[in-house]
């Protein structure tokens, strides 16, 4: 199992220390590093710089949404970023969810899956350079323009942020790779059939789809301690995204058998209750979709993420100083070694 580096995007890192983050990680060998988006920093921005500020490790979005740009535009992203940084480009997308489309960027939420299997067609046909003609349901292009760049590579990796069954076949389908959030090992088998049931419509293993969940990682010798850190995370995702009537996070944590806990937090974060709700999380929540604890603890965490079938473990790391979190980095890298 490899690493990859999850950057923050709500501004709680200057630039410097994201270079300095992401030019450890790679001389620690990590596989690569992911700029998520959301509406903090825009992740093209950045993946540039750190493009200029590397040699070998992978740039990723993860993700941006397939609302607020474009297919095309999205495509000449990936070419640029893809040709900045020496063929070192991964597309990560997803849809989001109404939340950041509409009460964001003012735009509908309308058939989100239907919209990401067309701009996925779109992308590679325009990264072949391909005349650009396309008859779908949402985008109609009938110009014939073409890519006027070359990019370095005629594809680029596409990985799909999805959860929901019907998001899951598309992954399985037409992904080079899946970025699973408050994903749980011990929950693979919940996951497994619809993932299973798109590859087979592409007629592929599964075995050639990266999986590449979102991890939040806290490292102290105290556990409490290293679990209070990533509380907040876990109340905004389970408790505050979306609404009370639609809230993917919520859903999924209630399949892992957390549904009382998942309605309470709801609850109380929506309620305007969030410092209550972050105390509220159950620690055996946390522990099932985060790694929080000692180096052994780590090391026997990623051991088991491994056997779950994770090919790339995107750590979010978790430090109040530059030197917490860059002690993380050495600390995953050497809990990695001892893994493999």
């Amino acid at each position: 199992m490899k690493l990859g580096l999850n950057l923050p995007y709500e501004g709680s890192l200057s630039f410097p220390e994201a270079v300095e983050l992401a030019q450890r990680a790679e001389a620690l060998g990590f596989e690569s590093v992911w700029m998520p988006e959301a509406y903090g920093t825009d992740a093209v921005s950045i993946l540039g710089g750190l493009a200029a500020s590397t040699q070998r490790i992978q740039l990723g979005t993860g993700i941006v949404n397939v609302f607020s740009r474009t297919p095309a535009l999205l495509a000449q992203t990936a070419a640029t970023l893809d040709l900045i940084s020496g063929g070192r480009f991964i597309l990560g997308l997803g849809t989001s969810g109404h939340q950041v489309v509409t009460g964001w960027h003012g735009v509908a939420f309308d058939r989100p899956l239907l919209r990401m299997r067309e701009t996925i067609a779109i992308v590679r046909q325009v990264l072949r350079r391909d005349r650009l003609l396309f008859e779908g349901q949402v985008f109609h292009l009938d110009k014939g323009l073409k890519l006027l760049a070359h990019p370095v590579r005629a594809t680029v990796p596409i990985y799909l942020a999805t959860l929901t069954p019907g998001g899951l076949r598309l992954t399985g389908e037409l992904a080079d790779g899946w970025i699973p959030t408050l994903f749980s090992p011990q929950h693979m088998s919940l996951f497994r059939p619809e993932l299973e049931a798109g590859a087979r419509i592409s007629g592929r293993s599964l075995d050639t789809l990266a999986i590449a969940p979102h991890v939040p990682i806290s490292i102290d010798d105290d556990r409490t301690r290293a679990r209070e850190a990533l509380k907040p995370w876990v109340a905004l995702y389970v408790g505050g995204m979306g609404s009370r009537s639609k809230n993917f996070y919520n859903d999924l944590v209630s399949r892992y058998g957390f549904a009382d806990d998942a309605r309470m937090l709801q609850e109380l974060y929506l309620g305007g209750k969030q410092l209550e709700a972050i105390h509220r999380v159950p620690d055996a929540l946390v522990d099932a979709i985060s790694i929080a604890g000692p180096p052994s603890y780590v090391r026997e965490r990623l051991a088991l993420w491994a056997s779950a079938g994770v090919t790339t473990l995107l750590a979010s790391i978790h430090g109040k100083t530059q030197q917490d979190r860059l002690r993380t980095l050495e600390v995953l890298a050497a809990a990695a070694g001892a893994v493999d």
